[in-house]
């Protein structure tokens, strides 16, 4: 992974990107989603912010010999008379668990404050599934809400400050912070439940008493936490589900759109497809 500055050619991936990560973590409808995309993202929208000297527009992309480079997060600022705002920070489902989204965070904090920003500020929406607790697990709290409007949709706006305490909690761990989305994307903060170490492997077992092994570098986001994949040997060979990192139970269900939903606890996720479907629509 490495940042920079965004491009005017990075208009269509970064729509993509946020288009599946609001389907995966926030509840608003495909028409609502759209909306944001269109009146946030649009290509007259980033030309106008990466050419702002007040503005903090930067994406992490991806630096791998085996897939092919892609902006995998984005993060949005501006610098005000008040105080240094993070207005949108996305992390995509398919690159979550990787330090991404504190990187960005971190950077566009950095960049405020060398604009003269004395304070940070962050505003998820409402309607996102973790902003709130992102901001929190930072260190900030609720000052204020208010009624917004985004493309022709009204939203209501938490405003997010720093804590008084000046507490800084930004260096947790990257399976805490993976989705790291001060707008509200799904957090992946695991604990493993009901799971234990054995011979250096993490397991967890059926209500039949079967030892199951789960892969912690197999994950895939969810609104609550992450799911991994779960296999009846040590070496990962031999599939047998998925184990929910919410609440560690194994009844999860994956449907033909790579779906996750936990039959638990609800905990839930929605893959990045070229077509960001939710479940009320085909």
């Amino acid at each position: 992974m490495h940042l920079r500055d965004v491009h005017s050619d990075d208009e269509g991936r970064i729509r993509e990107l946020v288009e599946s990560t609001m389907t995966a973590g926030y509840a608003l409808s495909p028409q609502q989603i759209d909306a944001v995309v269109e009146d946030q993202f649009g290509q007259d929208r980033l030309a106008g912010d990466s050419g702002d000297s007040e503005a903090t527009y930067v994406v992490a992309e991806t630096d791998d010999e085996v897939e092919e480079t892609t902006v995998a997060g984005v993060v949005v600022g501006r610098a005000t008379d008040d105080a240094g705002e993070i207005r949108w920070l996305f992390v995509d489902p398919e690159h979550r668990g990787k330090g991404i989204g504190t990187t960005l965070f971190e950077t566009a904090r950095e960049e405020l404050r060398d604009d003269g920003a004395d304070e940070i500020r962050i505003y998820p929406l409402e309607e996102s599934t973790q902003g709130p607790q992102f901001a929190e697990r930072l260190g900030f709290e609720q000052i204020d809400d208010r009624e917004v409007e985004i493309g022709g949709e009204s939203f209501v706006e938490y405003t997010y400050a720093e804590s008084s305490s000046g507490e800084d909690r930004t260096a947790s761990s990257d399976a805490e912070e993976s989705a790291a989305d001060a707008t509200g994307d799904p957090t992946e903060s695991t604990e493993f439940p009901n799971t234990e170490e054995r011979d250096g492997h993490r397991t967890v077992m059926t209500e039949d008493g079967e030892r199951l092994y789960v892969d912690a570098d197999d994950a895939h986001s969810g609104t609550s936490a992450a799911f991994f994949a779960v296999y009846e040997d040590g070496d990962f060979e031999d599939r047998y589900g998925f184990y929910c990192g919410n609440c560690g139970s194994l009844d999860v269900s994956v449907d033909q759109m790579d779906r996750y939903e936990c039959g638990e606890c609800g905990n839930s996720h929605a893959s990045r497809s070229d077509q960001s479907y939710d479940d009320s629509h085909i």
